[in-house]
């Protein structure tokens, strides 16, 4: 492709609303163009080339692996998510809307109903499963805050597949498969990343993987241990039970004056006890389907942090959100004073697993200026949960090593579905015994576009993209220092015609500007290598530029069609 018939609108301006890297380059390099800055974005050529590209390698390695492609439509109906219960439960992301006969219908933000609902009409025996279906399409999520370019947009395209089985074991069987297919995918597009156990979220099921890209400038924390493969995301991770040092303090069970000592800071202080035997008690309201809320108490050892999604899943809630002292007040609990011991009939109490039998403990009497001590759950029963953050230092639950935080990008999510979906949505099929069973399933995606950022985010410099092999939009750009010199455009159109004629990918920078202003388009472009043919043409050289640290080499003409074919 000849770069003056290509439209790349490069520029030299940083969007208004542009922090990452990947959104700052990928606008300035003409790869996307923002839709009136709503979280909506224009491919244009070279991003498509790109977004193509990565779409190929996903692709390949799918259907290597035995999946099958199909296409679902964008637009659900509404009955089928009300089918699955997940219409309430999903929240104000799922993007609603009425035709003109007033059906309700929705944009797909993920397609479990949908395909689901396909296999269900076509699969009805044993013999026809295993199955695994997968799309790559266009995917619509009405985010509260779109930011950070592809990272957070409204509209994506994602890899979304699923798995239908007889069995809970062949399902794991295809899990790990999906699992390893994976790895090839995010290998071959030239990505450091790590498999972590994660959260299933709205999704639902089992058990589920996430593969993180590593970068700083990732939204989600991720625990990792150095000394093992073991990785989570903060909101799955688990560690090594604690284990204290301090001594317990001793006392008989007893109501204790504390005068306007409200925190666990104040209280270790006043009692002079380590955190770990004191018990913080944290307040919020869980919300579910159809405007149905509870007050519930999440109770936890002082040392720790309350991780709200695993509080969240504990009480099987939609949602978690604060309460004010007000409110507290209002139903009998006093803010500051709160224990899980002593509290108002209707609110539901919640504790963290590391409270079950445990004793010599200090907490809130829900009397103002009150704590009760010697407290203890020895035999007590109740809802215990891991509720507790894991964090940096805490050991690692296999090798008992430090754990420690990194950033990450979500780049792929899997998940053990189970029944989930296939007995609400009735897609059952006949056992070797004519029985109807429902069908195993698993669920895999990849966010196809949020990978183009991931890339720049890993690979990027000051100056601009650093495309992987796979995932450049060509394999080598041909730059002519000076257009009006009959001998370099002479040697770039030739250069250029000899490659293509072997497969290259080639773009060739034919424009009437200065080579400055050409190399600046090109650092910011990120192709892999470029061929320069300047001023040393007439000792018989070009000069071969590698994007990645900007590394050049000096190359006789008769060498060059050689070299290209050994680096690229």
């Amino acid at each position: 492709m000849r770069f003056s018939k290509l439209l790349i609108p490069t520029t030299k301006e940083t969007p208004n609303d542009a922090t990452l890297a990947s959104h700052i380059y990928l606008v300035r390099g003409g790869f996307i163009q923002s839709v009136g800055g709503s979280g909506l974005y224009n491919f244009l050529p070279l991003g498509k080339k790109v977004l193509d590209k990565v779409h190929s390698v996903v692709k390949e390695e799918l259907d290597r692996a035995g999946c099958q492609e199909v296409s679902l439509s964008f637009v659900t109906p509404a009955a089928l998510w009300q089918e699955s219960g997940r219409f309430e439960k999903y929240g104000k992301e799922l993007l609603r809307f009425k035709d003109r006969k007033e059906n309700d219908f929705i944009l797909g933000p993920t397609h479990e109903e949908m395909m689901v609902n396909l296999v269900r009409q076509t699969v009805q025996s044993y013999k026809q499963l295993p199955l695994n279906l997968y799309q790559i399409n266009l995917k619509f999520r009405d985010e509260i805050r779109p930011r950070f370019g592809l990272m957070r947009g409204r509209e994506f395209l994602m890899k979304d597949g699923y798995s239908f089985h007889s069995s809970t074991e062949d399902m794991q069987r295809e899990f790990a498969l999906m699992e390893a297919t994976y790895k090839k995918i995010f290998t071959r597009l030239g990505l450091e990343f790590r498999v972590v156990e994660a959260d299933s979220g709205a999704i639902g099921g089992s058990g589920s993987k996430e593969f993180m890209v590593l970068a700083e400038s990732g939204e989600d924390t991720i625990v990792v241990c150095d000394a093992c493969e073991y990785g989570a995301n903060i909101e799955a991770a688990v560690r090594k039970e604690k284990e204290c040092e301090a001594e317990a303090p001793e006392a008989n069970f007893s109501r204790f004056y504390t005068p306007d000592v409200k925190t666990i800071e104040a209280l270790s202080e006043y009692f002079r006890v380590d955190p770990y035997y004191l018990v913080k008690t944290v307040a919020k309201r869980a919300l579910y389907d159809e405007g149905r809320s509870e007050i519930v108490l999440f109770a936890l050892r002082g040392s720790d942090e309350l991780q709200e999604v695993k509080a969240c899943n504990a009480v099987d809630a939609n949602d978690l959100v604060d309460i004010t002292e007000d409110e507290l007040a209002e139903i009998g609990l006093i803010a500051g004073f709160m224990g899980p011991t002593v509290i108002p009939e209707g609110v539901r109490v919640v504790l963290d697993d590391t409270l079950k039998d445990a004793s010599s403990l200090i907490c809130g009497a829900n009397e103002k200026d009150y704590h009760l001590v010697g407290v203890s759950f020895a035999g007590i029963e109740a809802e215990y949960f891991d509720l507790a953050a894991v964090q940096e230092g805490d050991l690692c639950p296999y090798c008992s090593k430090p754990l420690r935080y990194t950033k990450g990008i979500e780049a792929g999510h899997i998940f053990q579905l189970g029944t989930r979906y296939s007995e609400p949505l009735g897609a059952t099929f006949l056992d070797e015994n004519g029985k109807a069973q429902p069908m195993v399933m698993g669920t895999y995606g990849i966010g196809v576009s949020r990978l183009l950022a991931a890339i720049i985010e890993q690979h990027h410099d000051e100056k601009g993209c650093i495309w992987t092999k796979e995932s450049a939009p060509f394999d080598l750009q041909i730059i002519v220092s000076n257009i009006k010199d009959e001998e370099q455009k002479m040697l770039g159109e030739t250069l250029y015609e000899k490659l293509k004629a072997q497969g290259k990918d080639v773009l060739l920078d034919d424009r009437k500007e200065r080579f400055g202003f050409k190399m600046k388009d090109y650092e910011l472009l990120g192709i892999p290598y470029a061929i320069v043919i300047g001023k040393k043409l007439q000792d018989g050289l070009v000069e071969l530029i590698c994007r990645e640290g900007l590394h050049t080499e000096d190359i006789l003409i008769d060498a060059v069609i050689d070299v290209v074919n050994q680096k690229v």
